[in-house]
């Protein structure tokens, strides 16, 4: 399915946020995702279906100072 991650048209095999965020970090703990423009909770990746044209965008998290 294509989804619109960060602007880009992008091809995926995952049908869950989680599943999403799985395959594009193995440290899926360090991002923030918003699924067409709702920012999601860690605990909503599971439940939270992806669907054709979705609109992603994903932060990666860095501690720092």
């Amino acid at each position: 399915m294509k989804l619109n991650i960060n602007g880009e048209i992008v091809e995926v095999e995952a049908t869950t946020v989680q599943e999403l965020a799985e395959k594009l970090t193995p440290a899926p703990q360090t991002l923030l995702i918003e699924h067409n423009l709702k920012a999601l909770l860690r605990s909503e990746w599971p439940e939270t279906a992806l669907s054709e044209g979705d609109r992603i965008e994903v932060l990666r998290v860095s501690a720092g100072g």
